[in-house]
């Protein structure tokens, strides 16, 4: 049984035992929202397909798998999630040594009364709350902190930083698509993943981003920028998994490339191969690909890319036919929230502003304060936001 009111806090009760889980659910589903199973390993997979648990009770004696087991599991799907133990006096031990390893918040010896088990449960909600909230607001500050890096940074290689912004958005749609868990990471490795440009030769720069054939030194700084990636976030803190991703980045499905081990396939993050077949993706669109001839030639590059991602790519861009309102405008008038849809390229041919770049308030000013209109011979093409379409 299910109880599925808004705003009480998820609790999974794991028991082999029916009739003790239909007692908890009485005494306990006036308080929180609950789901019951008698069996572990069906636990472990609504802690992996559904929305998270706060709380994960459990008792210690089942079949199959003990609750020490099954809570230890919990915790590596998910870390948030809070763990509580319910056990009978003779496994005291081994409850104690999983509270000190930091496997279990609580343990509760069984029978457990009524108001202890709520004060528990209460207590475990709220330092669910706690953590999460915490999180929340790292998070938060940390993607802001990074955004403001990337903005900077878009003014100094547009056409780099142009490519994150639109590598983003795909990978977003993937995670969608493929309900990967937690996306955040990997959109802002994509947002990332071209910091190095900024230690290119515009010339190296702009004929990567055209896709134009490289020297033998050129491609020798090519293959050094996820090493100075890796510097140059090195020393920011919690990035750890946003690094891991980007070290994969050109790893090849069947298990060629950088970095030379033997992961190959599903053993590369999803992360790392969303980002790779995304990339390479938008590379063959600016070019001048159509969708079809981008899949296509990818396809063609035998065990590059995880066959479901171009699946779901080729099938995200055929499924988007939605057609956003386009402007004609001069570059003074472009305002923010608008998006470029073109390349907007000075008269000598460096790309001012790249394409699928938002007009973000500082780019406005800079157009204005350093008169950049003067430097771009014809209008340009913007797309006004998604749900705006209106006239202003």
């Amino acid at each position: 049984m299910t109880m599925t009111e808004p705003n009480r806090a998820r609790i999974l009760m794991v028991d082999a035992d029916a009739a003790v889980l239909e007692g908890l659910q009485r005494q306990l589903q006036s308080r929180f929202e609950l789901t019951a199973v008698t069996d572990p390993k069906e636990a472990l997979k609504l802690v992996v397909s559904q929305e998270p648990y706060a709380v994960v009770v459990s008792d210690q004696r089942m079949p199959g798998m003990d609750g020490v087991t099954l809570l230890y599991s919990v915790r590596a799907l998910a870390p948030d999630t809070i763990r509580v133990l319910l056990t009978g006096f003779g496994d005291l031990d081994s409850a104690i040594a999983a509270v000190n390893e930091g496997n279990i918040f609580r343990f509760l010896a069984k029978p457990c009364p009524s108001k202890t088990l709520i004060r528990a449960l209460e207590a475990a909600v709220d330092q669910y709350r706690m953590v999460t909230a915490q999180q929340l607001l790292l998070k938060q500050t940390l993607v802001a902190s990074l955004k403001t890096i990337t903005d900077v940074l878009a003014i100094i290689n547009p056409a780099a930083f142009g490519r994150a912004l639109r590598t983003r958005k795909l990978i977003g749609e993937l995670a969608d698509s493929e309900k990967a868990y937690n996306p955040w990471p990997s959109e802002l490795a994509a947002m990332l993943a071209q910091i190095g440009w900024v230690t290119l030769p515009d010339g190296t720069a702009s004929k990567l981003y055209e896709g134009r054939a490289v020297s033998a030194s050129e491609q020798a700084m090519v293959e050094k920028l996820p090493t100075v990636t890796e510097q140059l976030l090195g020393d920011i803190p919690r990035l750890e998994q946003v690094r891991e991703i980007l070290k994969y980045q050109d790893k090849h499905y069947d298990g060629k490339g950088a970095p030379h081990n033997d992961i190959r396939g599903e053993g590369i993050p999803w992360c790392s191969r969303a980002l790779k077949a995304a990339s390479d993706f938008d590379v063959l669109e600016s070019q001048g690909y159509t969708v079809e001839k981008a899949i296509e030639t990818m396809r063609a590059r035998t065990g590059w890319y995880d066959p479901a991602l171009l699946e779901a790519i080729s099938r995200l861009r055929n499924d988007n036919s939605r057609e956003a309102r386009v402007l004609h405008l001069p570059l003074r008038a472009v305002r923010p929230g608008m998006v470029f849809t073109e390349d907007v390229r000075t008269r000598s041919g460096p790309v001012l502003f790249a394409r699928g770049q938002e007009a973000i308030p500082s780019l406005v000013e800079r157009v204005k304060n350093l008169g950049l209109d003067s430097e771009v011979d014809d209008s340009v093409v913007v797309a006004l936001p998604d749900a705006r379409n209106s006239p202003a």
